[in-house]
């Protein structure tokens, strides 16, 4: 659900490819109401132990804002992997 605790293993890029961030193999784990909302509406989708890609447009990550390396306004792309729902 939106408010589950999650392990999930993810890459992070850019629509041209360029990667951002990404987590370990042995994934992290967060609540779903601590991350972009198109992560809170997204994750629930998976099965645990399924993967695919989320495509977060900008009003759905960090809309216009800045956040280290992602400037304000971008399109995320997310490769994920849900370890387990904790």
């Amino acid at each position: 659900t939106a408010t589950s605790n999650v392990t999930v293993a993810y890459k992070g890029s850019f629509l041209d490819g360029k990667t951002f961030d990404q987590s370990g193999p042995e994934g992290i784990s967060f609540g779903l109401d601590q991350v972009i909302k198109g992560w809170t509406e997204g994750i629930p989708l998976f099965k645990t132990g399924g993967s695919g890609i989320l495509l977060v447009p900008s009003n759905l990550g960090y809309g216009d804002n800045t956040m280290g390396p992602i400037p304000g306004g971008s399109a995320l792309v997310f490769e994920v992997k849900l370890i387990s729902v904790n």
